[in-house]
């Protein structure tokens, strides 16, 4: 499974980088907004520090304009997926883009009809919201299991991006049903490190080694 950060802290970005578990990151016009910086410059510069896509969404809605906006964003770097909402317009923009060789990020799907259409669209991505789905008593991990089943079916090359994750157990069945990648914060990425017996047994570690009075330096 593919790991994307959805964020633009570039600090956190840089450090999870350096680690080696980014592979990708997700952003949106709020996102952005939230950390005060200008928005296709933050784009630019995340788009240097990771390698995988980077996701930059639209902020327009009608077709005209989300063609003029997404060849904007496209041309910062090429690194850069287009993020389009999955709308009728936005369908016609992502054809387009794939057409062109653009990788595009179709977003704010809620249902498996959508992924289909989001799939016979070649979208690079599509973002399935687990979380804004349990939110509302519905299944979120219950869609991902049908989209991965669908595309599976056909052959779709559309990853499926596993979006709105809340927690650690969110990306752990995601990726028991096979989806190929999945966003979040890198605090809940973080939070897979996390073991009280890990944190039980390296304490035993290092008391039994301290009792020594041996240095490896």
């Amino acid at each position: 499974m593919k790991f994307f950060a959805d964020t633009a802290d570039t600090v956190a970005i840089q450090d999870l980088e350096d680690t080696g578990l980014l592979d990708g990151v997700t952003t949106n016009p709020s996102i952005i907004a939230k950390s005060g910086a200008n928005f296709l410059e933050r784009i630019a510069e995340i788009s240097k520090i990771c390698k995988g896509p980077v996701s930059a969404e639209v902020a327009a809605t009608d077709y005209d304009t989300m063609v003029k906006e997404a060849d904007k964003l496209a041309s910062i770097a090429d690194n850069i997926a287009v993020k389009v909402p999955l709308t009728e317009a936005g369908l016609k923009v992502c054809k387009g883009l794939r057409d062109n060789g653009t990788m595009v990020n179709v977003t704010l799907c809620f249902s498996a009809g959508q992924a289909l259409l989001a799939a016979k669209a070649g979208a690079s991505f599509i973002s399935p919201f687990v979380g804004r789905l349990d939110d509302i008593s519905q299944d979120g991990l219950g869609l991902i299991e049908d989209i991965v089943t669908i595309y599976d079916n056909y052959n779709f090359k559309t990853e499926v991006l596993v979006a709105s994750v809340r927690h650690p157990m969110h990306i752990i069945d995601s990726a028991k049903i096979g989806a190929h990648v999945m966003t979040c914060p890198p605090s809940v990425i973080k939070q897979l490190y996390k073991h009280p017996l890990t944190d039980k047994g390296l304490a035993a570690f290092v008391k039994d080694w301290d009792a020594t009075g041996q240095s490896i330096l």
